[in-house]
């Protein structure tokens, strides 16, 4: 059996959901396939693919061998280009994740370039406030807010976000502007949290031994950034966030900056990916680019 003939005709099949269809496509008797196909699963000990009267489905075993399947066979194809220098011959899957305000403010509004400029390429980008786990989810890379923690990936500093606290004007005409952070104990905050039931210790504030928490009111917690910027553009409370996550906000007024002296330490933006002896063009090409845009927007 050709290992990677018959991971092909599976992949076809796969995609078209039928061994007739595929055969069609391929110029090859519909038998051929379907006896290929079996032999793979054969090999592999499982099965790969629900087989009906009607239709052809992939078994939860088959999904997960089609992911990496397809993307062997990108890097396969993209190995044969590999000294052409013409952008049309990269090809092939990309998977990226990072957080939602990142991919909406800094990344998306560029994106349009780099598929533009590099037209084979399949991004798949997944943009969440959970940290993924890119070895076992199987993306090439990941943006993070923060320290990293993950020792089975290598890091890249991509620079640091400056926090700032900010409300709506609305808000501030309801309850004023305060003046120091003590001010806060009698304004409402609105916190962040991924977990539900955990609770920031209040309102942070950057000194010299660290870290002070202030204590502040404010009822609402909210487990995804783009809640937690809804929250404060309509009025709910003040909120710590990234400059660059709300700078068309505080341009056109709909968000104010407050208590500019007492503003939360920078956060760490690093790009992280698994350890691999060496990452296909297409997600070199990519990282260069990514970091290329976020140093370039991030303040």
């Amino acid at each position: 059996m050709d290992k990677i003939h018959a991971m092909q005709l599976f992949v076809r099949v796969a995609e078209l959901e039928s061994f007739t269809r595929a055969a069609n496509v391929l110029g090859l008797p519909k038998g051929s396939v379907s006896r290929q196909v079996q032999l793979l699963e054969n090999h592999l000990g499982i099965r790969l693919l629900e087989r009906t009267t009607r239709r052809v489905r992939l078994t939860h075993d088959g999904m997960i061998y089609y992911e990496r399947a397809r993307d062997l066979l990108s890097n396969l194809n993209e190995l044969d280009g590999l000294f052409q220098h013409d952008p049309a011959s990269i090809s092939g899957r990309l998977r990226i994740d990072m957080p939602v305000g990142v991919a909406k403010y800094l990344v998306l509004p560029r994106l349009p370039t780099f598929l533009q400029q590099y037209p084979g390429v399949e991004l798949e980008l997944s943009s969440s406030d959970r940290q993924v786990d890119p070895l076992r989810e199987g993306y090439d890379c990941v943006v993070r807010i923060g320290t990293p923690t993950d020792t089975g990936l290598i890091a890249r500093p991509l620079g640091t976000l400056t926090v700032i606290n900010c409300a709506s004007p609305g808000y501030l005409a309801r309850f004023g502007h305060p003046k120091t952070p003590d001010d806060l104990a009698s304004h409402a905050v609105v916190h962040y949290s991924l977990h539900p039931g955990a609770r920031p210790p209040g309102f942070a504030v950057a000194d010299t031994d660290g870290v002070r928490w202030v204590k502040t009111g404010g009822m609402l917690t909210v487990n995804n950034s783009e809640t937690w910027r809804a929250a404060c553009l309509a009025g709910l409370g003040i909120i710590q966030t990234p400059r660059a996550l709300v700078r068309e906000a505080l341009r056109d007024g709909r968000l104010i900056e407050i208590l500019p002296g007492d503003r939360a330490a920078p956060v760490l933006l690093s790009l992280l990916w698994p350890h691999r002896r060496s990452l296909s063009r297409r997600v070199n090409l990519f990282m260069e680019w990514l970091t290329g845009v976020i140093k370039r927007d991030i303040a």
